[in-house]
């Protein structure tokens, strides 16, 4: 199988430093959540995580819409991602994920339907399976 897209960002400084993409597209300073003890005033991984995973989420449900007669557009859907960095076992650290999915011009069991195929079909779901609890939380508009 053939990949269709990859990408390389560079991390240097950890959690108070920087990212910046191959291309320069993304590049930003980081900083340690006041909540964790630093300074706050600049992004942090979890909030890219966030962004990331709504945004292909959204994507996800656009996609599995494409052939049905509910099809969901750009503007029918918002999705809110949050990252929550848990305590872990043996002194690590783990994420929880909790996606608030909203999409206009459906009923919610048809809402429901879409999100649970979504969740299928979206790279970031199929990569934190078994490792990460996601809540999904469905509204309609």
């Amino acid at each position: 199988m053939s990949t269709l897209y990859s990408t390389k960002v560079t991390a240097t400084g950890g959690r108070s430093g920087s990212v910046r993409s191959e291309d320069g597209i993304l590049d930003l300073s980081l900083a340690m959540p006041k909540e964790l003890g630093g300074m706050g005033g600049a992004t942090n991984p979890e909030q890219l995580f966030a962004a990331g995973y709504a945004a292909c989420f959204e994507n996800a449900v656009i996609h599995v819409t494409r052939a049905q007669a509910d099809r969901v557009r750009d503007g029918d859907i918002e999705v809110v991602g949050e990252v929550g960095l848990l305590p872990g076992s043996g002194g690590g650290f783990n994420l929880a994920v909790t996606l608030d999915v909203t999409i206009a011009g459906v009923d919610q069991a048809k809402a429901e339907e879409i999100v649970k195929a979504a969740h299928a079909v979206c790279p970031y779901s199929n990569a934190v399976t078994g490792n990460v609890d996601v809540t999904l939380n469905v509204a309609i508009r």
